[in-house]
């Protein structure tokens, strides 16, 4: 039975942009996005309007005149990411095209896909925030109810109390509500629309509370080109970032663009490659903030994490022989950093598994390893909320 390659791409696109809206914790800035207007293939158009403001009514003269402008302000994409995946004939038949491909690719969108969008999103928010000086500088993770009243009071004290405010939260900002009885009590659950999802979602004084997991809550990432020496891909944290503690602005502060999802996919018998089924993935988009919103985009930095002492990227020693593995850190505000240590299958980083109970800043390894080369790294988190890698060591065993 032939496949309609045409139709099915299309059909499974569809299906791919409901899920990446639904999953992703910034999905709903899309529903921002609706009238904006797409010029050449970089530039999206997006109606802007301001207006000067009243003055004095005279009795024999009448209205002041004033003016009112409608501009389209002009913002450049810069986010063109793709994949291409192959599944071989041998794995899959005709009538199994669909089943396997939705798990592998609704799975790829769900694990690589939204992550990457949403750190992409936050990090640049943030980073606007950082630049116009829209920082709350005295956050404290232990007062965290405190804090959130402050940076809300900032965020309306621009913006005005009648906008919906919608609060990014770390884990470790979290938690804290959930541990705070003076919190917990005032946590409630309301409706919040997510493209044609309504979800329920937590909400503090009509703030809806969105939890975001601490790896797409950093100030600054490098998106890896999978190529040469990136072969992994996606997105990791860039040197010097920190934390986000809190990111708060009005719902409809943010447009998330999308000016194309694509899913192109080819029968063994077009692949020229090989004998398999081949998909092509491309998420051509990027987040813009209206100019008469920027002022309500507020950020609670967590303090910056310092390695002092990598580990050594490359150890030698002999069977039964242990190593040793340590580094130091700090962090910016005095705290004490946290610890985890990771085995990973390369030294890209790839498969790192947790290792139990390693949570110091040295680890030793190798008493009982046979002969080979084993990969390790430890996460490191300041503040609750700033998340450093180590170096990755490669420790061979002889």
């Amino acid at each position: 039975m032939a496949i309609n390659s045409i139709n099915f791409a299309q059909n499974f696109t569809g299906e791919l942009d409901k899920l990446l809206v639904s999953e992703a914790k910034t999905g709903f800035m899309t529903d921002n996005a609706f009238r904006a207007k797409f010029v050449g293939a970089h530039t999206v158009l997006i109606p802007d309007i301001s207006f000067q403001g009243l003055g004095d009514y005279d009795r024999d003269t009448g209205f002041i005149t004033g003016t009112t402008t409608v501009s389209n302000t002009a913002y450049t994409l810069k986010q063109d990411r793709a994949r291409s995946f192959q599944i071989d004939r041998e794995d899959m038949d005709e009538t199994g095209v669909a089943n396997l491909a939705g798990q592998v690719l609704g799975e790829f969108v769900r694990t690589r896909v939204v992550p990457e969008c949403d750190a992409y999103v936050l990090s640049k928010l943030c980073g606007l925030a950082n630049s116009r000086g829209q920082l709350l500088t005295d956050g404290d993770t232990s007062k965290p109810y405190a804090s959130f009243n402050r940076l809300m009071a900032l965020v309306q004290g621009e913006c005005g109390y009648d906008s919906e405010l919608v609060c990014f939260v770390s884990p470790a900002v979290w938690n804290s509500f959930l541990g705070s009885e003076e919190i917990s009590r005032q946590i409630t659950v309301s409706e919040f629309r997510q493209g044609q999802v309504q979800m329920q979602v937590s909400s503090i004084n009509g703030v809806t509370i969105i939890p975001v997991p601490a790896s797409r809550m950093q100030s600054a990432y490098q998106f890896l080109s999978g190529g040469a020496g990136a072969e992994e891909g996606g997105f990791a944290v860039a040197e010097g970032a920190k934390g986000i503690c809190m990111l708060m602005l009005p719902k409809s502060a943010a447009s998330l663009v999308r000016k194309s999802e694509k899913m192109r996919i080819f029968s063994p018998d077009k692949n020229p490659k090989a004998d398999a089924y081949q998909f092509d993935y491309r998420l051509y988009y990027d987040v813009f903030v209206k100019t008469s919103y920027a002022s309500g985009v507020w950020a609670w930095m967590a303090p910056e994490v310092t390695v002092e002492t990598d580990l050594d990227e490359g150890i030698s020693m002999q069977t039964g022989d242990p190593v040793t593995l340590s580094v130091t850190a700090t962090v910016s505000d005095g705290s004490t950093p946290e610890y985890q240590w990771y085995s990973c299958k390369d030294s890209t980083g790839k498969g790192a598994l947790r290792i139990a109970g390693e949570n110091g800043p040295s680890m030793q390894v190798g008493e009982d390893l046979p002969a080979g080369t084993y990969y390790y790294f430890v996460r490191i988190t300041g503040g609750g909320s700033t998340v450093r890698d180590s170096a990755i060591a490669a420790v061979t065993v002889a």
